[in-house]
């Protein structure tokens, strides 16, 4: 039951999605020419372990909507956040034991991914 009700819902997280690839890609530059490569390749994974599981997010919320689909409204929505915590655990675990990170640059961006879907809106509503 796929409705017009989530183009609007959808079309908002993709655009504050894509908003927050670009700040990290900036703030992951900036990080190239100050700290070098390794700090800038921590920063990119910590800011991909934060947004990969909001893409999943965003596409399992707002996969129904209407009065009759509430009930799969809320079990998509639910759904989504448990397979997001689970990816980004998963994602976090295997990075950390896997990949040599600085660690500072790497939590900085994770913690600026986690952060920014509180301003985005705000940024996206002027732009209108």
């Amino acid at each position: 039951m796929r409705n017009e009700l989530t183009k609007q819902g959808r079309k908002f997280a993709y655009r504050q999605i894509a908003l927050i690839i670009a700040i990290t890609l900036i703030c992951s530059l900036i990080i190239y020419f100050i700290w070098g490569f390794e700090s800038a390749k921590s920063a990119v994974l910590g800011s991909l372990i934060g947004i990969i599981p909001n893409l999943l997010f965003a596409y399992k919320a707002f996969k129904y909507a209407g009065a009759r689909a509430s009930k799969m409204v809320v079990e998509s929505f639910f759904s989504g956040v448990k397979q997001k915590m689970a990816l980004m655990a998963l994602l976090l675990g295997l990075t950390l034991k896997f990949v040599v990170v600085s660690p500072l640059p790497f939590f900085g961006m994770f913690c600026l991914v986690m952060a920014l879907p509180i301003i985005t809106p705000f940024i996206i509503k002027q732009q209108r």
